[in-house]
């Protein structure tokens, strides 16, 4: 106790030279500094990887144990030169820290013998163009991938990505453009899987003419600005996963066949144009997604036999911010939009709805007026236009009857479409006993359906 007490006076004289010297007690936080509006794309870098294990070559696959390593080569290669290495295959693991241009011409493979990530990229200013990068671990602790980027302005184009965990995967990576790669997971269930593509901190990333098949997701968390162009993505789980994402851009782009399109989760701004989604199936099937995100705009897309086209939760969310969807075409999806959000904000105008087993469900209670809908085409409007003007004569106007009973209680989803629920919606709209939910007014619904083309709406 009395070794406590001498050294106590020194204890409170570090705390207090601590609290006094702390940068925030010293100066006013000023703008771009580490408070709400940081751009952690300044932030020095931070260690935020495992340390990668040292595998020796005896526990590699035997595939690779006569390979010449590669890393011989990137070693003997100046600083700022082009490496053309001869046509072949040759052993992993690769770490580059300095900026090189690596041609491979398609003639060059790197397998790191199922162990371990393949090919480390630790440095600005680097080309990858023309190699196979395969045979990653498969440790998600880890992250074992076949290509971690963690450097600025690199161009990676036309490798080719296989039987790996994590296809591509950039953490505090800026800048970098990514086009043309092919790549897959290993073939493991869909969630134990990893990422084709994951950006994390990432900023002003340009991904184009990629395709990302039989992975798990490709995500974006806290990553700003990106350009998801002309992709193609297959038989996966979310064809793009945004999280604390701001302004990022997917146009052009072709998702088949993955649980979910394009998520955008907690995120500000955003655009979605011009893209085909199709079949997003089963119990959580979803063309396109928003949780509490604000300020999207989705527009020409065209999407197609989905469990849901647009499901919404919570979005807009911020206070005045609103959802564009414009011009797009929801055709043969079980629900085209499903709002579970009584906050209003969305603006619906000039779009295609046909097919459809529901149009638009809306769960909660309102009054059908909090949204904006103009112009849309509705396939089951049963109005005139007189006129010849090319807008219906009177609204369209979605009342919700014998649905309510499956919108409010999800487990009569079951029933839907079973002869006494059919029933019991045809007597509700013959003499309603209740009072039908109003879903949506449209006050000048299009009339004759406008030409579409790759998605876009003619109007």
């Amino acid at each position: 106790m009395k070794r406590w007490r001498a050294l106590l006076p020194a204890v409170l004289l570090g705390v207090s030279t601590l609290l006094v010297a702390r940068p925030a007690d010293t100066e006013p936080e000023k703008p771009g500094g580490f408070g709400a509006g940081a751009d952690l794309t300044t932030a020095p870098r931070v260690g935020v990887d495992r340390p990668k294990p040292t595998f020796m070559l005896r526990e590699r696959d035997k595939r690779v144990h006569g390979l010449k390593p590669f890393q011989e080569l990137v070693d003997a290669a100046p600083a700022g030169s082009t490496l053309r290495p001869p046509p072949g295959n040759y052993a992993g693991p690769v770490v580059l820290r300095k900026p090189l241009t690596i041609e491979g011409d398609g003639k060059i493979t790197i397998d790191a013998g199922d162990r371990g990530t393949v090919f480390s990229l630790e440095a600005d200013g680097v080309v990858l163009r023309g190699l196979r990068l395969t045979g990653s671990g498969d440790s998600h602790d880890t992250d074992d991938s076949c290509l971690d980027v963690r450097g600025h302005r690199n161009t990676i184009e036309k490798l080719v990505i296989d039987n790996c965990l994590f296809g591509i995967d950039l953490k505090q990576a800026s800048d970098n453009a990514l086009r043309g790669n092919r790549i897959s997971s290993k073939p493991r269930d869909l969630g134990v899987r990893g990422d084709g593509l994951r950006l994390w901190y990432s900023d002003r990333n340009l991904i184009e003419d990629n395709e990302v098949v039989d992975s798990r997701d490709m995500v974006a968390w806290y990553s700003h600005d990106n350009v998801y162009r002309r992709n193609v993505g297959k038989r996966s789980r979310y064809s793009i996963h945004f999280m604390f994402a701001n302004n990022n851009v997917v146009e052009d782009n072709k998702f088949y066949d993955n649980a979910v399109g394009v998520y955008f989760m907690y995120t500000e701004g955003g655009v979605l144009r011009n893209n085909l989604i199709s079949h997003a199936t089963g119990a959580a099937g979803m063309a396109v997604g928003f949780k509490e995100a604000s300020n999207a705009v989705v527009e020409g897309n065209e999407i197609i036999y989905c469990a849901v086209g647009i499901g919404s939760d919570l979005s807009p969310f911020q206070p005045d911010s609103k959802i564009w969807v414009r011009n797009n075409r929801f055709a043969y999806n079980g629900i085209a939009i499903k709002l579970t959000s009584e906050l209003g904000g969305n603006v619906v105008t000039d779009n295609v709805f046909e097919g459809n087993l529901n149009h638009v469900v809306q769960v909660g209670r309102n009054t059908g007026e909090l949204n904006e809908w103009r112009g849309n085409y509705w396939d089951d409007y049963q109005g005139f236009d007189r006129d010849g003007d090319g807008v219906g004569d009177t609204p369209y106007e979605l009342y919700a009857f014998a649905d309510q009973i499956w919108i409010e209680l999800p487990p009569a989803r079951f029933f839907k479409t079973a002869p006494v629920m059919e029933l019991l919606d045809f007597l509700e709209r013959l003499a309603p006993f209740s009072s039908p939910e109003l879903t949506l007014k449209d006050a000048k619904p299009r009339f004759l359906k406008p030409e579409t083309q790759k998605g876009r709406v003619q109007g």
